[in-house]
């Protein structure tokens, strides 16, 4: 297993980006892609598209219009096999002066200043939602390779809370599906799919809970309600286990939810300390979102898709080892 870095994920299949939020754009690389896959621009745009800032009541008035630059890789539509890099322009990037020296409540600002020692909020630019935009990217060209192997991955808002004022922010439960696995994927112990699905999840901006299959509420259950029994064919009469046993694919449709929390800039006063502690407050404007719903859904997505891609390519690699030993 390759050592990661806190801007990589994945293994053999990986993405590294770097940049941030009020830099001149966010960059990143992916390792790993088998050379011949074709990939379709337009359904790479389609997916940054569906993260980018727009008219929903909850979205950013901030204005990028995402269009990814690939610089290597990539030959005349088709993946070469070597890293593809790419990169993506900060179109229109204003650092708010109101609250740079403030600790926004609940925003990583604190611990950043603890952990790296930044003075302002300038500086907490890797903490931003933006940086997901790098991580559709490399899930658009992994749910290609995919979908040509019958993978599907789907998500959708399951609840979005109620704001208790107006200028409030909310939290939001998101459902994500993977369909058309086959058994196998995953490794046991530490490497469980679950584990690694959950590791994605929780490595979103704002997620605060995840789980799969029937969750906190097999807690609740009795074996007798909860078992997955089979037929004599091997298929399953219920996927209260969410598609994973054992840590491992079975198979069945795997499902998953992810919690997230209220995003912690909020469109009214707000009191809070700045970064030298003293008093004072803060009050988001209309560029920051009030939900990560919807914009969430396709950066769960792609998330989901670098994970079930890192591990076919792992099988792959770990069946050509096998080849050559024979």
């Amino acid at each position: 297993m390759t050592k990661q870095t806190m801007d990589t994920f994945g293994n053999i299949y990986r993405l590294t980006d770097w940049g941030d939020t009020h830099g001149d754009a966010l960059e990143g690389l992916i390792e790993g892609c088998p050379a011949g896959l074709l990939v379709d621009m337009d359904f790479v745009a389609a997916e940054l598209n569906r993260r980018a800032p727009n008219g929903d009541t909850f979205s950013t008035k901030r204005r990028e219009t995402d269009r990814v630059e690939f610089l290597s890789g990539i030959v005349d539509g088709v993946a070469t096999g070597e890293p593809i890099r790419f990169r993506i322009p900060n179109e229109d990037v204003k650092v708010s002066q109101a609250n740079r020296y403030v600790l926004k409540p609940s925003h990583a600002s604190y611990s950043y200043m603890r952990k790296y020692g930044v003075t302002d909020n300038e500086q907490c630019g890797r903490a931003s939602a933006r940086q997901t935009v790098c991580r559709v990217v490399a899930g658009a060209i992994a749910k290609l390779w995919l979908q040509d192997r019958g993978v599907r991955i789907t998500s959708r808002t399951l609840s979005i809370a109620e704001a208790a004022r107006e200028g409030d922010s909310v939290g939001a439960l998101v459902e994500g599906r993977i369909s058309g696995l086959p058994a196998g994927l995953g490794e046991p112990v530490y490497d469980k799919f679950s584990a690694r699905l959950a590791y994605a999840m929780l490595s979103i901006n704002a997620a605060k809970g995840f789980e799969y299959g029937l969750g906190f509420k097999a807690a609740e259950m009795s074996g007798g309600e909860y078992h997955d029994v089979q037929n004599p064919d091997f298929s399953f009469r219920t996927n209260h286990d969410g598609g994973i046993q054992g840590g491992i694919t079975n198979g069945e449709e795997v499902y998953f939810r992810v919690a997230f929390k209220p995003i912690p800039s909020v469109r009214y006063d707000r009191e809070t300390i700045d970064f030298d502690g003293k008093p004072t407050i803060m009050r988001g404007s209309d560029r920051n979102d009030l939900c990560v719903a919807p914009r969430v859904l396709p950066v769960v997505e792609a998330m989901a898709a670098i994970v079930v891609m890192d591990y076919y390519c792992g099988n792959i690699a770990e069946n050509a080892k096998k080849m050559r030993k024979l």
